[in-house]
């Protein structure tokens, strides 16, 4: 069962690129459809996991932590994949080994070892080789999507590790802080671009039906998949979150035209390899 929420986890995510994709060119912005998903995956889930209102007293500095990480994660993944290439914003959110690694060690204390180091050493590289532009300088992500999808894969990490540390809250209270962070951090943003009110007067009713699923799906997801990194070592489920790459891989190149030049396969390839390492040479006992 936790093999299958991740899973489940990871086709999601790779698709979900696209049906935001489809209600941008209808006019509802990636901010806009953010927060009317996760606000209507809290109402579903409100009625659907009656065990979160009896922990509202258990919702401490973890929980806290839990929601903002787990929130700009998702967000910050959505903006990315909306204005950037899927492909290369997706292997900057695919550092998260870096992260899952370093998190493990300064919250869960677990130890780093040389195959943690060798991990992180495989990762970092493949980023330069995917980054590197001659002529630029310093090999950073070169736009606006690439920082995001760098800085949500950083949130996306420390959300799971968090997740892991705090046992003591269940995993229904878990997809319920995620769904929260995601909404609050969503909003303030909408509030500062202004006109809110007016596009939620424009949406059609397609629209609406299509967030409604979305919602839905997002609801079962995120249960399934924080039911799965709560009983998985935190780099373990970051191998699994890989078959992410794959699905968004095809889904890219058949539905938005988009092709890797070669630099980009290598760094992949480097960044994938560290992703699947990490999981098979990182003992629990070592770095998660």
């Amino acid at each position: 069962m936790p093999l299958a929420g991740v899973l489940s986890g990871a086709l999601v995510w790779g698709l979900i690129w696209f049906p935001y994709r489809v209600l941008q060119d209808a006019g509802v912005s990636g901010a806009m459809a953010t927060l009317i998903t996760y606000l209507l995956a809290i109402v579903c889930g409100a009625f659907m996991l009656p065990r979160v209102w009896r922990e509202r007293a258990t919702f401490g500095w973890w929980a806290l932590l839990l929601v903002l990480s787990a929130g700009w994660a998702n967000l910050g993944y959505v903006l990315g994949m909306l204005h950037g290439e899927v492909m290369r914003v997706l292997l900057l959110f695919y550092l998260a080994p870096v992260w899952t690694i370093l998190f493990s060690f300064w919250i869960l204390g677990e130890r780093l070892n040389r195959a943690g180091a060798f991990v992180i050493a495989l990762s970092l590289c493949g980023a330069l080789v995917m980054l590197w532009e001659p002529g630029l300088g310093v090999p950073l992500p070169q736009n606006l999507s690439e920082w995001l999808g760098l800085s949500a894969g950083m949130g996306f990490a420390l959300s799971n590790v968090t997740s892991r540390r705090a046992a003591f809250l269940s995993v229904e209270m878990k997809s319920f802080s995620l769904w929260l962070g995601t909404a609050s951090l969503t909003l303030p943003f909408l509030l500062w671009q202004g006109g809110v009110a007016q596009q939620v007067l424009t949406i059609t009713a397609q629209s609406w039906l299509l967030l409604a699923l979305m919602g839905l799906v997002l609801c079962a997801t995120s249960f399934a998949v924080q039911f799965g990194v709560t009983h998985l070592a935190a780099n373990r489920a970051a191998v699994l979150f890989l078959f992410e790459l794959v699905v968004a891989a095809v889904s890219s190149y058949f539905l938005a035209n988009e092709a890797m030049e070669v630099r980009d396969w290598i760094g992949a390839a480097l960044i994938i390899s560290a992703s699947f390492l990490s999981g098979k040479l990182c003992s629990d006992k070592g770095v998660g």
